[in-house]
């Protein structure tokens, strides 16, 4: 093995990619195992989780390319227990912790954090962590998404930090009080309503990070200790370099040092971003003065999703191959009003700000740089099922389900936009259509792309999809949406993206006083961008996501050829990838 570089030494290339790509793969070890071991629908099937690995002074080094939302937001979530524990953290010991306060996202997505200590010494050396999104914690509705917050307690367990490994012992009663017990003293609220499947979930979260230590441990019996934290600080300096040379390449291209954007929320909360460029440093200052105040609903964004938010954006707009990570961040201040609904307060509700509130971030960011036209700047969020406390306030076992929604992708100065795609900051699948009748009571009658909602110009923006499901019984559905009453914006010209539509298709009934005269038939209800429906056997939600914006105005004879463009139909989802894995053979 050759000798330690110095940290006077320039980075090997060689040696700067090999380790690159090493941290990535620990990484997607990470997440296979968890794939493999997790039993729900939400982290097994539809890929809602992100693994990661830090540095010791819990700076993100490397990941796989998870969600996006997920891997900028979870560095705040390994310092704040680096913080909270200091040197107590021993070998075994495994941390749990959901909470914004404390570098969460919203409270679904469950972080568990792992110390890998050097063998010898004893010292930490790095963390590896997961996030995963559980279908329910608690709450006031099935699937801990309820469109109707309007405080933290009602979205379900908050946990700040809770230590569920022990020197190697698991904490089940612990867990059991965390997550069943403590939401449901909140009036209206249950606790978790499937504990066995989150149980099992974080092991798998558990066993994904032990993975990770293994791996680890052999990179560094394979170089050495001190080779490899070099090689650490070197991946972040080259993030840290490429953002600035694109920060000096974007001020050249506008001619100017100052990018400026706002859009709106639907509600009409403005999200205003001016970007001061330092062209000599590379640098720049991100203030989004001018922000609209804290909202009474759930679209309030904790500031670690803002960070993830711009960190993404920077990483997309990079043109190089190289792991996303606390580098990208170097160069940037950001400023976020105290207040404002990018800087709740303690106890505000913030489940639409993770899935929501963030992509408008993204849509802000990208259109301050003149990147490219937004996208449906929603994820639809779809939850439904049943359980947790009667009319009693006893405690009924149950079941929620969760699933985000594709729609359009923006277009940009060179490419059309993709139709039928989860976009920017969620990464996720849509539960294959076998899988999700087969384990909960629905049918899926459509889904496919909606023809019209795309924005038109010189590059077309994506299409969104239409997703139609009935109810075979009784059960509380709900759905958290954006982009229901503001079109997704088009750029240079170009037209911008239709909105998205939530139908309820009702069946009249002479219980619910809408069957006049025995004339059965049946109701089609807009129920808004944001609604729980109490839905009987029978009922159908037709969900319309939006579409992407345009890039470019149309020309000449482009006016008579509106349609003719049409991205080439690929399979997605399980079956296609394993029949593609097969035939890679």
């Amino acid at each position: 093995m050759s000798s330690t570089p110095s940290k006077t030494n320039a980075p090997d290339p060689i040696l700067l990619t090999l380790f690159a790509n090493r941290f990535m793969s620990v990484a997607e070890a990470m997440g296979r195992s968890l794939q493999q071991t997790s039993i729900s629908t939400n982290i097994k099937e539809r890929l809602d989780f992100s693994c990661a690995l830090f540095a010791p002074d819990g700076d993100l080094v490397a990941n796989a390319p998870f969600i996006p939302i997920h891997l900028g937001s979870m560095s705040f979530a390994v310092k704040y227990q680096m913080n909270l524990y200091g040197k107590d953290l021993k070998e075994g010991d495994v941390l749990m912790t959901n909470s914004p306060h404390a570098g969460g996202s919203h409270l679904p997505d469950i972080t568990i954090i792992t110390p890998v200590f050097d063998s010898e010494t004893k010292e930490i050396i790095f963390f590896t962590a997961s996030r995963g999104h559980h279908a329910d914690i608690g709450g006031i509705l099935p699937g801990s998404m309820p469109p109707t917050s309007v405080n933290i307690f009602e979205e379900g367990a908050e946990i700040v930090s809770f230590k569920i490994v022990s020197e190697g012992i698991f904490n089940k009663d612990g867990l059991y009080e965390y997550m069943v017990e403590q939401p449901a003293k909140y009036p209206g609220s249950s606790g978790c309503r499937n504990i066995r499947d989150v149980e099992s979930d974080l092991k798998a979260q558990i066993a994904a990070n032990h993975k990770g230590i293994q791996l680890i441990h052999a990179i560094v019996d394979d170089y050495g200790l001190p080779t490899v934290q070099e090689y650490m600080y070197h991946i972040r300096s080259n993030a840290e370099m490429s953002v600035r040379n694109l920060l000096r390449d974007v001020a050249k291209r506008a001619g100017s040092t100052v990018l400026s954007s706002v859009d709106y929320l639907d509600d009409g909360s403005p999200i205003k971003l001016r970007v001061d460029i330092n062209e000599e440093k590379g640098s720049a200052v991100f203030d989004f003065a001018g922000t609209g105040f804290e909202v009474r609903g759930n679209l309030n964004a904790p500031i670690s999703v803002v960070h993830s938010a711009v960190i993404y954006c920077m990483r997309a707009m990079l043109d190089l191959d190289i792991p996303l990570n606390a580098g990208c961040l170097v160069p940037l201040e950001i400023k976020i009003p105290p207040k404002s609904l990018l800087s709740p307060s303690r106890t505000a509700a913030v489940c639409g700000g993770n899935v929501l509130t963030s992509q408008r971030i993204v849509d802000v960011v990208l259109k301050a740089f003149h990147a490219c036209a937004a996208s449906q700047g929603c994820t639809n969020n779809l939850t439904f099922g049943a359980g947790g406390k009667d009319k009693d306030g006893k405690a009924v076992p149950g079941w929620g389900y969760y699933e985000t929604i594709a729609g359009g992708s923006g277009a940009g100065p060179s490419w059309h936009g993709t139709s039928g795609i989860h976009t920017h900051i969620t990464n996720t699948r849509i539960g294959d259509v076998e899988i999700l009748e087969r384990r909960y009571p629905v049918m899926v009658h459509q889904f496919g792309l909606r023809t019209g909602s795309a924005g038109v110009g010189k590059f077309r923006g994506g299409e969104g999809v239409v997703r139609e499901i009935e109810m075979l019984e009784p059960m509380q559905v709900s759905i958290l949406s954006e982009r229901r009453t503001r079109q997704p914006y088009g750029l240079e010209g170009g037209g911008p993206g239709g909105m998205g539509r939530n139908t309820w298709v009702k069946n009249l009934r002479k219980e619910d006083g809408d069957l006049v005269d025995g004339v059965k038939g049946t109701r089609e209800i807009n129920i808004g961008g944001k609604a729980t429906v109490w839905m009987g056997k029978g009922d159908k939600l037709v969900i319309e996501t939006p579409g992407g914006g345009a890039w470019g105005a149309l020309e000449g004879d482009e006016l008579h050829h509106v349609d003719e463009h049409r991205a080439a139909w690929e399979p997605r989802g399980s079956i296609a990838e394993r029949a593609r894995a097969q035939a890679a053979f």
